[in-house]
Formats: C-alpha cells, sequence, structure tokens
C-alpha cells in the first residue's frame, strides 16, 4: 500500500472507533518512517524489515496500555502491517508476507524496488484498485459529511 494510504485508513478507523485519530496516524506512519530509511541508507536490505515485523508487537503493544492515545497508536501500527500483508497477497505474492516474522523469516524472492520505483510497479495491479476503492470511499464519506452539515445549516 501506498504511505498516504495506510495513513487514510488509520485516520477513518480512529475516528470510527472513537479514537485519537493524529495517534491512529502517527502508529500507521511509523513502520515506514522506520523501515524505508533504513533499507535505503543499506543498513538492512528490505524495505519491511524492523518496523514492518510483526515480532515487534512485544514493544509496540504495551504502548496500548497508556491510554487511548496508546490503543490509537498500536491499532494504527497493527493496521499498517494488515495492509501491507493484504497487499502483497491480493498481488499473488503471498510469499513477501514473511516480512511480519522479520528476521526470523525473509521473504524468499523480495521486491528490492525503492519507494519512488514502487509507485510505478505497483499502478494498475490488483491492490492498486483496492486502494482506490478505499480513496473512494472516503471522498464519499466526506462529501457526505459536508451535505449533511450543509443541510442542517
Amino acid at each position: 500500500m501506498l504511505f498516504a494510504t495506510h495513513l487514510l485508513a488509520a485516520g477513518l478507523l480512529g475516528r470510527r472507533l472513537r479514537l485519537p485519530v493524529g495517534w491512529a496516524v502517527v502508529g500507521a506512519a511509523l513502520p515506514d518512517l522506520l523501515d524505508k530509511p533504513l533499507a535505503s541508507l543499506g543498513v538492512v536490505d528490505l524495505f519491511h524489515s524492523v518496523g514492518h515485523s510483526a515480532l515487534l508487537a512485544v514493544v509496540v503493544l504495551p504502548i496500548a496500555f497508556v491510554g487511548r492515545a496508546g490503543v490509537a497508536a498500536a491499532l494504527g501500527w497493527s493496521l499498517h502491517l494488515f495492509l501491507d500483508a493484504f497487499h502483497v497477497i491480493v498481488n499473488g505474492r503471498a510469499g513477501d508476507a514473511l516480512f511480519l516474522l522479520w528476521p526470523l523469516a525473509i521473504p524468499p524472492d523480495p521486491l528490492a524496488i525503492p519507494p519512488g520505483e514502487f509507485v510505478f510497479y505497483y499502478l494498475w495491479s490488483p491492490s492498486f484498485f483496492v486502494e482506490v476503492a478505499i480513496w473512494a470511499g472516503a471522498a464519499a464519506l466526506a462529501l457526505r459529511a459536508v451535505h449533511e452539515r450543509t443541510a442542517a445549516a
């Protein structure tokens, strides 16, 4: 999934669950904010590593006990991982979902495409259309909210 879609999905879910939306968005941003620079600098070989590992749950999930902000951040992080795993599976690369077990397991043939190039690879893939549907749904919700506000005024 593209970075902006992770943020949008976390914001929508946070709002739906009446959690602090900003913290949900921060949690959703963390995997990419951690892993993309590490891979770009050559510290790790994969763009889905430390921040995308479900094993990091031992650190992230206790944050949920900090309060509603912690719950929102942990939820955003978890949603990011779910969406990325869903994305690779829908695109026919189920083996790439092994990133969830990094460093214990590594995808056998991971896409080693930097984020900028990835966008061109991703366009018109099956999960690209899932993202289009997410954005269309968000736009419909926003338009409905505007309509309801203007009708109430």
